[in-house]
């Protein structure tokens, strides 16, 4: 009100007397049809914060006005809103990004919300086809959601007979809905695709494309059959529309000998000849025992020109179905990994050789933990300039799976920051929001304006405690929900509130290219 009375004065003194009534006139005809100059029109208003925005650096307190989705104004004076929060002694972050959640129900979402999550992508194994996969979202979404065309979908659709099995071709959420027929099937794991079946692969894909995925997901690790002439067919397609390949690494065996070191070789090379970029999914886990190593290459990749980065989540178990065919052969010598280390997070059963084989033979979608990662690589990972932060979360099955579903963005906030002091708070703000918005915003328009706290981003933003976020979720009780995490906004809307997440309230919104209509 001060800044607009200033204002009206400045006017006044410099207009003739005989004319002062009438400008008095229209200028309080402005005032009351632009109250943003009375700075009351605000939906929500956060105040007092620690305001921290790692695509400018800003560290220092604000308060936050929010408008219609969007965050209009940071401002040192008092403002007023329809709703205000004090968040005095809290820090305000934009929302994090999760660039790999197999998650995507509600459940999950809620979870993730409770993490510090607005934005859930699907970018490893993806779906297809792509547009059913948004309209069973739409409008029952807490929070934003998105995925790539899925290279393994893409082959079960292409060297499975979907019909005979039952199963529709629109393959669900991803390959879940029917994952307990499709899992006992081996084709799509094992067998070479044909060269009609690759040209049908790379059409399927750019009809993906052409429905807005936001790129190309692999799991090349699951997918033995895939040959690299066919890996590098369909990094071919990326180059081509312009959008990254996010690819779990392919499995070489013998990590301690260098397989992991010739998976992402085979991508960085794939990369270099097709001119595509390149996000490789969770290092901490495909790099086994040699990390360091593959943090310096991708470094000496970037340095050399190379549109390259990768992520890590903050736990030293990874998890996957028991049918993969990673676990063909000796996997025990070629991993390191001892029966005992593989877990059944339905349970919290260890399993012995005879029951591993058991289970794999009889149902072989079962989810499995193996604890098989050295927390010195974890840390290493988490706190490596530019490698990001992503889950990895995976569906709840009757409430349990690997606890990184529900606590992956605390954990490193409460146990890598505040505790280990691995990396600083900025640092990781910008690993869990503005690089993995960085990472698309050439390809998906939308994300160049969220990972940020800034007038004109959108207003998903994260308000949390930085002496108390620590993430509660274990492997006996994968699903408890972090603490510290006191607001979570998305688009404007209040998800969590005083820490507690808000029931039947779906504010998400899609995350997806520009649709091509087809030809």
């Amino acid at each position: 009100m001060r800044r607009f009375t200033e204002f009206l004065s400045t006017i006044l003194r410099s207009i003739p007397k005989g004319q002062a009534a009438s400008v008095l006139l229209i200028t309080a005809g402005l005032a009351v049809l632009s109250p943003p100059l009375l700075g009351q029109d605000f939906d929500v208003v956060i105040s007092g914060g620690r305001v921290m925005d790692p695509a400018t650096g800003l560290d220092s307190v604000r308060n936050v006005g929010i408008r219609d989705g969007k965050i209009i104004i940071l401002s040192r004076d008092s403002i007023s809103g329809m709703h205000e929060v004090d968040a005095t002694g809290l820090v305000v972050a934009p929302g994090f990004i999760d660039l790999h959640a197999h998650g995507q129900r509600e459940f999950e979402a809620g979870l993730q919300a409770q993490d510090g999550v607005t934005t859930q992508l699907e970018m490893e194994l993806g779906a297809y086809p792509i547009d059913g996969w948004y309209a069973r979202r739409s409008g029952a979404a807490p929070i934003n959601y998105g995925a790539t065309v899925g290279h393994t979908a893409v082959r079960v659709a292409t060297l499975l007979d979907l019909e005979s099995l039952g199963i529709s071709e629109d393959l669900g959420s991803g390959l879940y809905d029917s994952f307990d027929i499709i899992s006992k099937q081996r084709a799509w794991m094992e067998d070479p695709a044909t060269a009609d079946q690759l040209t049908e692969l790379e059409e399927r894909i750019q009809q993906g494309l052409d429905q807005g995925a936001l790129g190309i997901g692999y799991i090349i690790n699951h997918t033995a059959g895939a040959r690299r002439e066919e890996i590098i067919k369909i990094f071919e397609v990326a180059g081509r529309n312009g959008v990254t390949n996010f690819a779990h690494s392919r499995f070489m065996g013998e990590s301690d000998l260098g397989g992991s070191v010739d998976a992402i070789q085979e991508l960085l090379a794939d990369a270099a000849i097709t001119g595509s970029s390149l996000h490789i999914l969770h290092i901490g886990s495909s790099g086994g025992n040699q990390v360091p190593l593959l943090l310096d290459m991708l470094d000496q990749a970037r340095a050399n020109g190379m549109d390259v980065t990768t992520e890590v989540y903050p736990y030293t178990a990874w998890s996957t179905f028991i049918g993969s065919s990673m676990f063909d052969g000796d996997f025990t010598t070629a991993m390191g990994l001892d029966y005992g280390d593989i877990e059944l997070p339905k349970n919290g059963e260890r399993l012995t050789k005879e029951g591993f084989h058991r289970i794999r033979t009889e149902s072989p979608e079962t989810t499995i933990i193996a604890h098989a990662m050295k927390e010195a690589n974890v840390t290493a990972a988490v706190a490596h300039p530019g490698v990001m932060i992503a889950s990895d979360g995976m569906i709840y099955e009757d409430g349990r799976a690997h606890p990184r579903g529900a606590g992956t963005f605390s954990r490193v906030l409460g146990h890598y920051v505040r505790e280990k002091g691995a990396l600083s708070l900025m640092d990781a703000l910008g690993k869990m929001s503005y690089l993995p918005a960085r990472r698309l915003e050439q390809a998906v328009p939308q994300m160049r304006t969220k990972g940020r706290i800034s007038a004109g981003a959108d207003a998903d933003i994260v308000v949390f405690d930085p002496d108390r976020v620590i993430d509660r979720a274990t492997f006996n009780e994968p699903a408890r929900p972090s603490e510290g995490i006191e607001y979570v906004l998305v688009n404007g809307v209040f998800i969590v509130h005083s820490g507690e997440l808000l029931k039947d309230t779906y504010p998400g919104r899609p995350i997806r290219r520009a649709y091509k209509e087809q030809k």
